[in-house]
């Protein structure tokens, strides 16, 4: 009798650990993009101020970026269950209380004074700027220990075999609920506009807080129902090795490789220049030139679906699109991404910058998608969760910098000149890199074959 080959994705789909992790995992990631929209909106409301954007923004993302290594480390130590469903609990407190202050900032009292006349006093505002830094600052926090457990609870999950067809069904989820997230924030925005308080869009982000916070706890107790699978062995060997001494061995893995180093530094000096700069901007456009909350939305979610058609054309062509190496697939890429930008200068309307931001996209995940394979071959397994987290830290720790100077730099040059020289540094990068480093050289191939160690 024959029989047929096994279909990893249709036994993942029957896992009951895998379905809790997707469930929990697909609530979380669209709430998260309606705070990627409300929190940006509600700053520039308030303040009208790009720096004070740019500081919110480096709040939230300088404590991420300098705890990550130790979250995972602490997550290696502990039960990654554990760490991630307190950061779920965290979060779902202080966005809570994000949407209650939101709220009662639009308060009004009505108060009747006999007849037709009545008399509506604007009640104090309760939310000031210094709270949400401090808001955001526990954002932060929270994040360091929730991504690096998010990311290494699936291993511990569900059998090996089927972790390549659930990172893939995750990934292109998380994809779409980028596109999904910030076109549902911008309707919540779009439609609550409406009011006569001190801050008329405060019901759609209170709504955008609030639903958010909501996703959180849902997905913790979605968590709740999966059952690990860890060994008390295997516990008991990270336990062994101090919080400090993991970091430092894999740092130490990342220099000894020259090519990943060359590519870690190459990427940390982008993201050091341009890569928060894009996180004020796009408020900021869609603010002061495209003059509505709406556009925000429909800008994210133009780029998240560009993302979402670079990753599908990653996994459909990628491997019979043929360049010289891999870093001059990097490095060609990151030369368009800048002419991309450079347009945006000049986008004077939603359609033409969310095509551009769509074209952004369309770079952007076809790269991550090679990025995330060349890594995932490079580095021995052993050390995939120290090397994947540097990665991650390149990203978060750099980027807030370059967020916050963008901010004050929007003080002392236009929007359109922001987007032109950013546009022109990431040319001169990818030029520069091509030109006098071995980056243009690295192949995908490595000579030895990490999952073997």
């Amino acid at each position: 009798m024959q029989t047929t080959a096994s279909n990893p994705r249709a036994e993942l789909m029957r896992n009951p650990n895998f379905l809790w992790l997707l469930r929990g995992g697909v609530i979380s990631m669209l709430g998260d993009q309606l705070t990627m929209v409300a929190l940006p909106w509600l700053v520039l409301r308030l303040t009208g101020d790009t720096m004070a954007l740019g500081l919110v923004i480096a709040l939230m993302s300088i404590p991420r970026a300098a705890f990550i290594l130790i979250g995972g480390a602490v997550v290696d130590r502990y039960s990654p269950k554990t760490v991630l469903m307190l950061s779920k609990y965290a979060n779902a407190i202080l966005l809570g209380l994000l949407a209650v202050l939101v709220l009662r900032q639009h308060s009004v009292l009505t108060l009747a004074l006999g007849g037709s006349l009545q008399l509506s006093l604007e009640l104090t505002p309760h939310i000031t700027l210094m709270l949400i830094y401090a808001l955001a600052l526990g954002l932060g926090l929270a994040q360091a220990f929730g991504v690096p457990s998010g990311t290494s609870i699936m291993p511990q999950a569900i059998p090996a075999q089927y972790l390549q067809a659930a990172n893939g069904v995750l990934m292109s989820l998380r994809q779409l609920t980028m596109l999904l997230g910030p076109v549902l924030a911008a309707a919540l925005l779009a439609f609550s506009g409406t009011g006569t308080g001190s801050m008329p869009d405060a019901h759609g982000l209170a709504a955008a807080f609030a639903l958010d916070s909501l996703s959180f706890i849902v997905s913790a107790w979605t968590l709740s129902r999966v059952r690990m699978q860890t060994s008390a062995e295997h516990a008991a060997g990270h336990a062994a090795i101090s919080v400090w001494r993991s970091i430092g061995d894999g740092l130490l893995m990342v220099w000894r490789d020259v090519p990943l180093r060359l590519c870690f530094i190459y990427w940390g000096t982008v993201s050091l220049f341009i890569g928060g700069a894009m996180q004020v901007a796009l408020p900021v456009l869609a603010s002061d030139v495209l003059h509505g909350a709406s556009a925000l939305g429909l800008l994210m979610a133009a780029n998240g679906a560009g993302t979402l058609l670079g990753m599908a054309a990653a996994a459909a062509i990628g491997a019979r699109l043929r360049f010289a190496s891999f870093g001059s697939m990097i490095l060609l890429m990151d030369g368009l991404a800048g002419l991309l930008v450079m347009g945006l200068g000049a986008a004077g309307n939603a359609w033409l910058a969310g095509a551009l931001l769509l074209a952004l996209g369309v770079l952007g995940g076809y790269v991550q998608i090679n990025v995330f394979t060349w890594l995932q071959r490079r580095v021995p397994a052993r050390m995939m969760g120290r090397a994947m987290s540097i990665f991650m830290f390149i990203f978060m720790g750099l980027a807030p910098i370059s967020a916050a100077a963008t901010g004050w730099l929007l003080k002392l040059i236009s929007l359109s000149q922001l987007f032109v020289g950013g546009g022109i540094i990431l040319v001169t990068f990818a030029a520069l890199a091509y030109l006098f480093t071995p980056i243009g050289s690295i192949t995908a191939d490595t000579p030895e074959t990490p999952q073997a160690q």
